[in-house]
């Protein structure tokens, strides 16, 4: 039975202060329709610029997530997208007051409350998962991150650290079900934090909004009166702040007995639904942080826009070690034989890059004059090999492709390397410089085996076909 979309039955709100800004702000969560996705909107200024929620459009990493189009953003989202995620929302408008999100307690359940006190509404329209269908791994070696990604027949997550701290250790949590586990064992799990990076952060005009309630603080080095001093007054906090027995500031009583860990899978949940479509995988996770589950989820990103384009033109399953063939080729390139220049496409990565085929056989028909008894592939239709490369990768880039065209405009800075002749097979390699409304700069190069043989610069419009 197919899963149906979901958003909240009617609007709900909560107020408080956002743990970085230290501003006070009303989140409002309001229906949206179907397909509508998520979206910030800020209700405190001019137009209430909406900012949609997924990977495009994280501007800021440093302490949290941070979305942004141009100069409007909204700080610290993680926990609310949580929130969304573990609740299995795909629509909803998400109204802010101001820059940053009321911070609670330090974990999602604050925003879980409300929502599911609204209630949540099933929409006429069926969820569209990612399913993974080939493992993906993610490492950075010298933070020790590793992060690996397998099929599913729903998201999994398992996450494990180890921590040089006597409070912490080595700590590992797994979630199998959303519904069954993430309201009461993940959604509460607050946000922690070492002593030290406390320090910087005040250093840094940041945690304006903390409080010995909304973050646990992990002592790895010596509480002295001067640090209780600079955080009492921090946090206008009247209450005494000590080291107690237990390795954590005040001895804050854990929720959970692997509560930090079960907060990074939290945060991991959050981040990974920046891809914008539900996943079914599992995550097996080590040591990870946002900026780590940030370039994992760009990474599932850019396989499931190749899913995408694959399932759209060619079959559901790909054969071999490419994404498109000849005849998904035909249903998006408007040119014919003799002219058609490209046999496969290899890769496709977003709007940012192609890699194409062009088999270079006896039987093009520009042979027969060029030269007769020394067949050598003009440099013209190596150009326009190239372009045609390019025209794939611009009408992948923008909305309704079927109904547009791509118009050369400009070559520059074009460069002959060395001869293509029968039996060759070029690989053009196409990347993106800029895009501008309609008017696009790409850069151009191909290849026969290892040797480059030609490059250049192309300018573009992306034009109606009617028009």
């Amino acid at each position: 039975m197919a899963q149906m979309q979901r958003t909240i039955k009617k609007a709900a709100s909560l107020a408080g202060t956002g743990l970085h800004t230290g501003c006070q702000s009303t989140i409002t969560f309001t229906p949206a329709p179907i397909n509508h996705g998520i979206t910030f909107i800020r209700t405190d200024l001019e137009n209430c610029p909406e900012i949609p929620a997924d990977i495009d459009h994280v501007v800021d990493l440093q302490r949290g997530t941070t979305l942004g189009i141009g100069e409007v953003k909204v700080h610290t989202v993680e926990h609310v997208l949580a929130a969304l995620a573990g609740l299995q929302i795909d629509n909803m408008k998400v109204e802010l007051s101001g820059s940053e999100p009321p911070v609670g307690d330090g974990s999602a359940w604050p925003y879980v409350q409300v929502i599911t006190d609204a209630g949540l509404a099933e929409q006429d329209a069926p969820k569209q998962f990612l399913e993974i269908e080939h493992p993906i791994a993610y490492s950075e070696r010298d933070r020790g991150v590793d992060i690996v990604v397998v099929p599913s027949d729903r998201i999994r997550i398992t996450f494990m650290v180890d921590y040089k701290n006597p409070a912490l250790g080595t700590q590992y949590t797994s979630l199998v079900d959303l519904d069954d586990e993430f309201v009461e064992e993940f959604s509460k799990a607050r946000t922690f934090c070492f002593l030290t990076e406390v320090e910087e952060l005040l250093d840094a005009n940041l945690i304006k909004g903390g409080s010995i309630d909304n973050a646990i603080v992990i002592l790895d080095e010596e509480l002295t009166p001067d640090k209780v001093a600079r955080m009492r007054d921090a946090f206008r906090e009247s209450r005494p702040i000590f080291a107690g027995k237990t390795g954590i500031m005040n001895d804050t009583p854990l929720r959970y007995y692997n509560e930090p860990v079960r907060h990074k899978a939290l945060d991991l949940l959050g981040d990974l639904f920046l891809i914008g479509v539900p996943l079914k995988a599992h995550i097996l996770a080590a040591r990870s942080g946002h900026a780590a589950n940030v370039a994992l989820a760009r990474k599932i990103r850019t396989i499931h826009q190749k899913q995408l384009i694959s399932h759209k033109y060619g079959p559901k399953k790909p054969v071999g070690d490419f994404l498109l063939d000849i005849n998904a080729i035909l249903k998006i390139m408007p040119h014919r034989y003799p002219f058609l220049m490209i046999d496969r496409v290899i890769d496709i990565e977003g709007s940012n890059r192609i890699v194409a085929i062009k088999n270079v056989t006896i039987n093009e028909p520009f042979f027969q004059g060029h030269f007769p008894g020394k067949p050598v592939m003009p440099g013209v239709m190596i150009v326009e090999a190239m372009a045609q490369a390019g025209g794939l990768l611009l009408l992948n880039a923008v909305e309704n492709p079927d109904n547009k065209l791509a118009y050369f405009m400009g070559i520059d800075e074009v460069k002959f390397r060395k001869p293509v002749v029968p039996g060759d097979q070029l690989r053009m390699e196409i990347e993106m410089i800029s895009f501008k409304r309609s008017m696009i700069k790409m850069a151009g190069k191909a290849y026969v085996e290892s040797k480059l043989v030609a490059e250049g610069v192309f300018t573009a419009v992306v034009v109606d076909k009617n028009s």
